[in-house]
């Protein structure tokens, strides 16, 4: 491959998704251009040594990173996808690194490598539970420090598990249980059009369907 490389044009995103299968060639699952960005799936075990390629490479230089986060795939083998977006100023280019873990597998922080993964880290250990090996202050970041649960988790439930309320006769917040007079936290996911026991007879009213009215 040239080792000249144009600060303003540089290797086509095709060109660089085959240096580095070429490079790490068994360590990526696969590499994809969408929407204007080179897309790698990458093995959690060379997470460390594929990002500070990135960062460091001649024909990379990825210096910047925009951005961690949690996906939940519920159901699926491998759970949790990360997600990091890193950009490279002086190629003009922008790259998406995604690896993927069981429920409770560790992932390696990535901070001595970009110290911006430190937030991101924390929010994504607070949202989804997915715990980051080695992160220098792993704490919860966006809920309370007694909070029950990781809310993005596609099984917790809307109502939350405790209610925090400000009581007047104690004089202060107190935390209890959520007690809802209808059910929430069962889900079927079934469209809203599937199997709806509506009609519309007018734009303005909705009446439900009479299940007796066969039999008139």
């Amino acid at each position: 491959m040239n080792d000249h490389r144009s600060q303003l044009d540089g290797y086509s995103l095709k060109e660089l998704s085959d240096y580095l299968l070429a490079y790490f060639e068994g360590h990526l699952r696969e590499a994809a251009v969408l929407h204007e960005q080179l897309v790698i799936d990458c093995d959690v075990s060379f997470l460390v040594k594929v990002l500070t390629f990135l960062r460091d490479d001649s024909q990379c230089q990825f210096k910047q990173l925009t951005d961690v986060c949690g996906v939940d795939y519920l159901g699926r083998e491998f759970r949790f996808e990360i997600v990091y977006h890193l950009l490279s100023y002086q190629y003009n280019q922008r790259i998406r690194v995604k690896v993927r873990v069981r429920e409770g597998d560790p992932v390696p922080s990535v901070v001595k490598i970009y110290s911006a993964a430190n937030w991101y880290e924390r929010e994504a250990w607070d949202m989804y539970g997915i715990y980051f090996l080695e992160h220098p202050d792993l704490r919860r970041l966006l809920t309370d420090y007694g909070f029950d649960g990781h809310p993005l988790r596609k099984d917790f439930p809307l109502s939350g598990y405790t209610e925090v309320r400000y009581d007047e006769e104690q004089k202060r917040v107190i935390y209890e249980p959520v007690t809802l007079t209808q059910e929430f936290r069962k889900f079927d996911f079934m469209s809203p059009w599937e199997g709806a026991r509506y009609i519309f007879p007018n734009k303005d009213k909705l009446d439900p369907i009479d299940d007796n009215e066969g039999d008139k």
